[in-house]
């Protein structure tokens, strides 16, 4: 009789698994390589129908993303002499000038500081509730953390209208600080929950053993809980940011100009003739880096943190 083991999948399921998985990782690339590909189209390549897979590649959607053109008379152009850069060339061949830079920069820049700022004051804020909800008597316990758990259910646009209302009181519209504190306070509930999984995982006997060698809580707390929940706040900082990351609704009511991020302009991207699509597939290609990079860099933590937690008895 031959063994059988209950736990090592045989060959048969080993295919089935990976050809599960290639076919899963096909779908869900293949969106983001097609807007990535329609970055390198001209604009009538993005619309030809049927679409085109094979193409002639064009930077011109990438100089679309980061500057403002003009359409300037025949004689005026030819006025101007040969152009002296490559992006110059590419758009006087369309009859059109270069007048100055998009607002592309300044929107990104609003989405780093706005997104990893919340971040990183989610990750503060929570780490220390969470640790304070695992390790003390707190009173009514149960009722606050059930409390900030329902914030998490509500969906955030439903409270749109008195945030605004709010943020024009209180002088936050359009401001950075206003944007950080909102993505704060939606992103806060998860953090707790995720970051009190995970500290409930740290033996309490590392802490006591060092409050007998003679530290302080802060002390314990800092050296002994927080690398071990490393794993812990490397996984909820990536939900925190993506969240904070792709907001859109919240960037278009209560931003307008000085502290608006990327999602809210992109789709804003009009070129001389109508939608530029390259460029808007360029903004989304150069949008989705930071976020991407950030999840790449983590990603043993995310891992880790997905499967296991943190260290356990």
């Amino acid at each position: 009789m031959s063994s059988y083991s209950v736990t090592e999948p045989s060959a048969r399921q080993k295919w089935f698994a990976g050809i599960l998985v290639v076919l899963y990782s096909v779908i869900t690339l293949l969106p983001l390589l097609w807007i990535i590909a329609t970055g390198f189209k001209s604009p009538a390549d993005a619309i030809s129908y049927p679409p085109k897979l094979v193409f002639q590649p064009t930077m011109e959607g990438y100089v679309n993303l980061f500057t403002t053109r003009t359409r300037v008379p025949e004689d005026q152009l030819r006025a101007l002499g040969e152009p002296t850069t490559w992006y110059d060339k590419l758009v006087r061949k369309d009859g059109l000038i270069i007048t100055g830079a998009s607002r592309f920069a300044e929107r990104f820049y609003n989405s780093v500081i706005i997104g990893f700022g919340s971040t990183v004051l989610c990750i503060v804020l929570g780490t220390t509730a969470a640790y304070a909800f695992s390790r003390f008597k707190v009173p009514l316990k149960d009722d606050l953390l059930f409390f900030i758990l329902s914030t998490r259910m509500m969906p955030p646009i439903a409270v749109a209208i008195p945030i605004f209302l709010m943020f024009r009181s209180l002088g936050l519209s359009d401001t950075h600080a206003g944007m950080i504190l909102l993505y704060t306070a939606v992103n806060l509930s998860l953090s707790v929950w995720l970051l009190k999984g995970f500290i409930d995982e740290i033996p309490i006997e590392y802490e006591e053993a060092a409050l007998i060698d003679g530290y302080t809580r802060f002390q314990a707390f800092y050296k002994v809980v927080l690398p071990q929940a490393v794993t812990g706040i490397a996984s909820t900082a990536i939900f925190c940011l993506i969240f904070a990351w792709n907001e859109y609704a919240f960037a278009v009511l209560l931003t307008s100009g000085n502290a608006q991020t990327a999602p809210p302009f992109i789709p804003t991207i009009i070129g001389v003739s109508g939608q530029d699509w390259p460029a808007v597939a360029a903004g989304a290609t150069i949008f989705l880096v930071p976020v991407m990079v950030f999840t790449i860099l983590l990603r043993k933590h995310l891992l880790r943190g997905i499967t296991f937690g943190a260290v356990r008895k």
